[in-house]
């Protein structure tokens, strides 16, 4: 994942000039027709019964040598009521709306989502890594 512009100034200014971080109370899934980039500029998916989704994470592990952080539910979005567009990324946000970006990401198998479609993210999915 691609960490946010955001994201690294509060961890760069926490870890080395003792800013205080207020990590969010809780993290969401956003679904993007184009890359989010480092400096939040990309689309999100928007009307059509589209909302961001609430994630929880289980604890970090190390897998292959990498810190790794996966879900612990599987992630489901409404049931889209219009055409969604293809969708090529995914982010976390502090937000269910508007929110700072934390991490990005392509979307292994980018697909158009269509009205009666509902998309899902299963449980375990890796969805943050850093190496060791």
């Amino acid at each position: 994942m691609q960490i946010s512009n955001w994201l690294s100034e509060q961890l760069l200014n926490a870890a080395l000039r003792g800013i205080p971080f207020d990590a969010p109370d809780e993290i969401y899934l956003a679904l993007y027709t184009s890359d989010p980039t480092s400096a939040d500029t990309g689309t999100e998916v928007s009307g059509g019964g589209y909302a961001r989704q609430q994630i929880v994470f289980a604890a970090p592990t190390v897998e292959a040598g990498k810190q790794t952080a996966k879900n612990t539910t599987d992630i489901e979005f409404p049931i889209a009521t219009a055409d969604w567009g293809l969708v090529s990324h995914a982010a976390l946000r502090t937000a269910a709306t508007g929110g700072n970006l934390l991490w990005s990401t392509q979307v292994p198998n980018p697909r158009t989502i269509q009205s009666g479609d509902r998309p899902k993210f299963p449980k375990d999915l890796t969805i943050v890594r850093f190496n060791q």
